[in-house]
């Protein structure tokens, strides 16, 4: 498959992946000289505006896996993001144009903390992260993603939930003068999402602001993406614009087109099968068109750190 790309990424700007383990093994060696330095409170979240930018302050996790990530080029040209089109390289191709800054993200529902946020201000109490997650989704094509986040469940804390707060409700911009994927009606705009507050605390889960040490791409989310690695690509709601706690279970984008196909829990299940293909093998982008698949993980490999989340819940009903 011949994938395109966007015509003003030169080659040469694109991190190789073998540069970019070189410089993370070179950053974990130096943190362990700095450990002391980084055991004090942490450092507060600064994204630039420029595409493309270092970010700065950025710690590795133990959450991370040891798989070798994909490279940049993989994670940034093939994409789902029907707002710029349905096409794997439409969001690379559509998306440049778009402008992530200024940004604002509305907090609305059950919490002590609500009204409109600054994107600077809303990440800024807390420190840059970088998680090293498996993707996977629903088409079986998998990739392995070193995101840059802060874990949702410190901001949840922060925000302040009351106990009427059971789930939390995300929607995506809609402005389909940027994003010529919404003037179709393929979806219902804008693209919305939602976890249980478990999920939502859960420490996997995060609110990722730049890939590979750099600011999240237009194509991947800009400026700021949900990104819940044990579940379904489908649920990591990109370019988020509100967050809204609620007491019962929000209507989410894709479980509305098709809830005979797509469930509001999307655990990643080897077991139960997509109406329209099979679950149980994935395709790792990347490793060629000939290489074999492999065999889907239960909760895409997270199942130690969140099955005791559904404890009780038929997986099969509640897919």
């Amino acid at each position: 498959m011949l994938i395109r790309r966007p015509a003003d990424v030169r080659p040469s700007e694109i991190t190789s992946r073998d540069n970019y383990l070189n410089r993370r093994r070179f950053m974990q060696a130096g943190g362990l000289a700095g450990a002391a330095a980084l055991a004090g409170p942490a450092l507060s979240a600064v994204v630039p505006d420029e595409r493309r930018a270092k970010l700065s302050g950025v710690k590795p996790s133990k959450f991370s896996t040891d798989e070798t990530p994909n490279s940049y080029d993989d994670i940034t040209t093939y994409n789902n993001f029907y707002e710029f089109g349905t096409g794997k390289a439409d969001p690379s191709m559509y998306a440049q144009d778009f402008e992530p800054r200024p940004w604002s993200i509305t907090v609305e529902g059950h919490a002590q903390k609500t009204g409109t946020f600054h994107f600077d201000d809303f990440i800024k109490p807390f420190g840059l992260e970088e998680r090293i997650y498996r993707l996977r989704c629903v088409e079986a094509w998998s990739m392995v993603i070193p995101w840059v986040g802060i874990p949702l469940a410190d901001v949840i804390k922060f925000l302040q939930p009351t106990s009427n707060a059971k789930f939390v409700a995300f929607e995506t911009l809609y402005d389909p003068t940027q994003m010529p994927g919404q003037r179709r009606h393929v979806l219902d705009w804008p693209y919305r999402e939602g976890l249980t507050i478990a999920e939502a605390t859960h420490p996997l889960t995060i609110l990722a602001v730049g890939l590979y040490g750099e600011v999240l791409p237009n194509q991947d989310g800009a400026p700021i993406r949900l990104v819940v690695p044990w579940k379904y690509g489908f649920k990591g709601i990109k370019s988020i614009v509100r967050m809204r706690f609620v007491e019962s279970m929000p209507p989410t984008t894709w479980n509305m087109a098709a809830p005979h196909e797509y469930g509001f829990y999307a655990n990643v299940n080897p077991h139960v099968d997509h109406p329209r293909w099979s679950q149980a093998r994935e395709r790792r982008i990347g490793s060629g068109l000939f290489a074999s698949m492999q065999p889907t993980l239960m909760f895409n490999g997270y199942g130690d750190q969140v099955a005791h989340l559904y404890d009780g819940l038929d997986l099969r009903k509640n897919f």
